[in-house]
């Protein structure tokens, strides 16, 4: 390994950084975008349960607004069960706008590294061609140059590529996920308040 990335030059090392942040992000986000954790199954039907048995309890919203990101929309419309409507829908957003924007936390920055790290492979490319135009000279070629440029440009390119090509996959994968988090909790908090408000009725 150490011989191919001696081989492949000094543009390999913002490559290998890149990697190693791409593999972090993913791994941290498969562990936080997991189903379980983000939309617990169970959880609306355990609120609605609480909720007719007992009502609304500050206590119990901290617990709920702790438990899960869905908990904490949950929380947001139980906070306003005694209001309308349409109060009860507006904090219900506000909370799933922050909801979201913390679900999305990395991804920009994972989408980044997909996009950029074939041209940073094409740099690497570019310095290598560099290197075998350098190795002619008015007396001949000198092969070894020649070896290193070819190395240079051919090991950059395959690197960003192997780089960016797992990275897009894992963004779209993420984005995608994301997404159908965001509408499973939108229904559930339309449930939620379709409850509450009937039951008030």
């Amino acid at each position: 390994m150490f011989a191919i990335i001696q081989a492949a030059g000094w543009p390999i090392w913002p490559l290998l950084l890149a990697s190693v942040v791409a593999v972090a992000l993913i791994i941290e986000r498969l562990v936080a975008l997991r189903r379980s954790r983000v939309v617990p199954p169970g959880l609306l039907q355990r609120v609605i349960a609480e909720y007719r048995q007992h009502g609304v309890g500050e206590s119990s919203i901290a617990d709920l607004e702790r438990h899960s990101p869905l908990g904490r929309v949950l929380a947001a419309g139980l906070r306003n069960a005694a209001s309308s409507r349409e109060v009860m829908k507006e904090s219900i957003e506000e909370v799933g706008c922050g909801v979201a924007h913390e679900l999305e936390r990395y991804l920009t920055t994972l989408g980044t590294i997909a996009s950029i790290a074939p041209l940073m492979g094409l740099f690497g490319t570019i310095v290598g061609m560099i290197e075998i135009f350098g190795s002619q000279s008015p007396t001949g070629t000198n092969p070894q140059q020649l070896a290193h440029g070819i190395s240079i440009a051919l090991y950059n390119t395959g690197f960003g590529l192997i780089i960016a090509i797992p990275a897009m996959i894992f963004w779209r994968h993420f984005r995608a996920l994301v997404d159908s988090f965001v509408i499973d909790m939108e229904q559930q908090a339309i449930h939620l308040v379709e409850v509450v408000q009937g039951s008030r009725k």
